[in-house]
């Protein structure tokens, strides 16, 4: 009987973890908006990007927790020996005392601090920065998490993910970092999702947004946010529009480069650039069609 109840529990556990270990969008989301600000902290303090991230999903459930969403706490880490804002939250036991950031850059900045100076992960810092593996099982040995699976989801996330990749990185996007930075009270509003798409950085229009309300969010001049969507700055934004944060590419993405777009009811030249992520400009230039042309339904457009 005993023997049957202990595979069970193995069943259950490995039912649990292929579960949790499938692709979703909001962690995809959570890893293009933080890659950046993790390789900055793996190129100042020697910890895999990729462990940072994976932590960082798996004790905040992708930014989604109340730890996270409250307190800007992404990695889970309590009280001790901390003279910052604090906040309770049930955990191993009730109402157990976490620590609480000014921003998610503070939270980031922290875990690496924590984890360098802590005697007991020492060890870790004698492995390969690419050496994932060991520093997921060694975080558990050291006992940062008490799961019996804690180091098994690490490394499934990492290789569901590919975020070993980014242990090799030499360089980071600033303004990434940056804006990890800013501030919920800064604006008001809960931080708009970042995206990544052709080489850019995008995120959706809300109810009520303006280019001047985005701009104050990223950190950068809302006549460059229009310039960039060659808007006008002025310009009332439709919620759910894509509007990039950076000046668009010349070019679609390769996986385009044979694959004409065909205009759909509805569309217009400028949709059309928007949802590829290339200038308005490009797109007429490629298709050899003057500013005033107007597309039809039907029409093939090279994007590529």
């Amino acid at each position: 009987m005993k023997r049957c109840i202990l595979i069970g529990i193995v069943l259950l556990v490995s039912v649990s973890l292929n579960a949790q270990l499938r692709w979703n969008s909001r962690y995809q989301a959570y890893i293009d908006q933080y890659k950046d600000l993790a390789i900055a902290e793996m190129l100042k303090y020697d910890i895999p990007a990729s462990i940072t991230l994976a932590q960082g999903l798996l004790e905040s459930g992708a930014g989604m927790s109340e730890l996270a969403t409250k307190g800007n706490n992404h990695f889970g880490i309590k009280c001790h020996d901390w003279q910052g804002a604090t906040m309770r939250h049930d955990d191993d036991e009730e109402q157990e005392c976490f620590r609480k950031y000014r921003d998610v850059y503070e939270s980031y900045e922290d875990h690496s601090r924590f984890l360098s100076r802590q005697p007991r992960y020492r060890s870790l810092f004698h492995l390969k920065r690419t050496d994932y593996k060991g520093w997921a099982r060694g975080l558990k040995r050291c006992g940062y998490a008490t799961s019996p699976t804690y180091a098994k989801q690490l490394i499934g996330i990492i290789e569901l993910y590919k975020l070993h990749q980014y242990d090799k990185a030499k360089k980071y996007d600033k303004f990434m970092v940056d804006r990890s930075a800013v501030k919920d009270a800064d604006t008001g509003l809960n931080l708009h999702p970042i995206h990544i798409y052709n080489k850019n950085y995008y995120l959706k229009a809300r109810p009520g947004d303006t280019f001047k309300s985005i701009a104050k969010e990223v950190g950068i001049s809302y006549k460059k946010l229009a310039k960039y969507n060659e808007r006008d700055k002025n310009d009332r934004l439709i919620p759910g529009e894509i509007i990039y944060l950076k000046k668009k590419q010349k070019k679609a993405e390769k996986t385009y480069k044979k694959r004409p777009h065909r205009v759909k009811a509805g569309e217009s030249m400028y949709s059309i650039a928007q949802y590829y992520g290339i200038r308005l400009s490009s797109l007429y230039k490629m298709n050899h069609l003057s500013p005033d042309y107007s597309i039809e339904v039907g029409d093939l457009l090279r994007v590529r």
